[in-house]
């Protein structure tokens, strides 16, 4: 696999357990272990299941998507792959917003708004959700995030830029690849050694939406959310034109 390197990293103490991954200690305090489950969920956990090889592929693909942010000066909390399922990440204190950015409509877009699905969108549209399951991820503005004090003004701004960065550099990438970037979510950290902001979790199928360019055929957790079928083939076909 191109640029991607394989740690000895051993983990120690089981930190937590997501709805996607587990997280455990490294002899390095500076440093987790990331372990990518099969597990899928959708609607607030609502609907519950598993996708045959989920986590072998987010694991891969960002790993391979995050070393291709970090190229083009977008720091990220990846630090080299353990094994397939596996990486070590840099230990960061994640921030409780997604940041949600948007060329072409779909998901809660159209139907908030009431506008057909796969229209694309003249400009990016960069929406950011409080991360709270008990509240459901509301749509939050700059003055919510102030007042729940969930991150600076500076830091609030650093993320949207960011994720603009991230944005041009994925379209670009995946458009190569035959692959329309609908939207994806991304989340942030504060490392915990010297409170540097960087990008965390994972990008993957999980976490963006990804369609053919041709045939528009949805190559991504949808296919889980709406009974679509084909869901592992989706994928499998993600990893294969990403990582060659």
């Amino acid at each position: 696999m191109e640029d991607q390197q394989v740690s000895t990293m051993e983990k120690t103490e089981f930190l937590y357990e997501g709805k996607a991954k587990k997280i455990y200690r490294t002899p390095d305090p500076g440093l987790y272990l990331v372990e990518y489950k099969d597990d899928a969920t959708a609607f607030d956990g609502l609907k519950k299941g598993t996708i045959a090889g989920k986590g072998v592929v987010n694991n891969l693909v960002s790993a391979h998507l995050f070393q291709l942010l970090e190229r083009h000066g977008v720091p990220t909390h990846f630090v080299e792959l353990v094994s397939d399922r596996e990486m070590v990440v840099r230990a960061v204190r994640i921030i409780a917003l997604e940041i949600v950015v948007r060329n072409i409509t779909a998901g809660s877009l159209a139907k908030r708004l009431g506008l057909e699905e796969g229209l694309v969108l003249d400009q990016p549209v960069v929406e950011t959700y409080y991360k709270s399951d008990e509240l459901h991820d509301p749509l939050i503005n700059n003055d919510h995030i102030r007042l729940l004090n969930l991150a600076a003004p500076e830091e609030v701004e650093a993320m949207r830029a960011a994720a603009l960065v991230v944005n041009e550099v994925l379209k670009e990438y995946l458009a190569g690849r035959g692959i329309d970037l609908v939207d994806f979510k991304l989340e942030f950290g504060r490392t915990l050694d010297d409170g540097r902001l960087v990008l965390a979790d994972e990008i993957s199928p999980d976490t963006c939406r990804l369609w053919d360019r041709d045939t528009k055929k949805k190559l991504d957790k949808d296919r889980f959310r709406r009974d679509l079928g084909g869901v592992e083939e989706a994928y499998a076909e993600i990893m294969r034109r990403l990582i060659r």
